[in-house]
């Protein structure tokens, strides 16, 4: 049940920041370009003191949606990213983090 949770966010965090939404993803997510290990998509966690900002969607799913594969990340379309992340997933990528 928790992959399935988890596979949700992650395919709505690449739609918000593919444009496929109209949600302005400036909102939710900052890109960070410090130039770290891994692909080049890397989003930002901002810290909160309060509970209720650190558990909200946005800020959940960062941890995993950085440790995603180069290849899962770099999709074109929506559906090959569902793929890419059932096949992570699956295989125990450390992508519930």
């Amino acid at each position: 049940m928790e992959n399935k949770k988890l596979r949700s966010d992650l395919i709505e965090t690449y739609k918000i920041l593919n444009g496929n939404n109209s949600i302005n993803r400036e909102l939710f997510y900052y890109i960070d370009d410090m130039g770290l290990k891994g692909h080049d998509s890397k989003l930002f966690k901002i810290r909160f003191r309060l509970d209720i900002r650190k558990f909200v969607f946005s800020n959940s799913v960062i941890n995993s949606c950085n440790s995603l594969p180069t290849q899962c990340v770099n999709c074109n379309t929506v559906d090959t990213f569902k793929k890419y992340v059932s096949i992570a997933l699956e295989s125990g990528t450390d992508v519930n983090s």
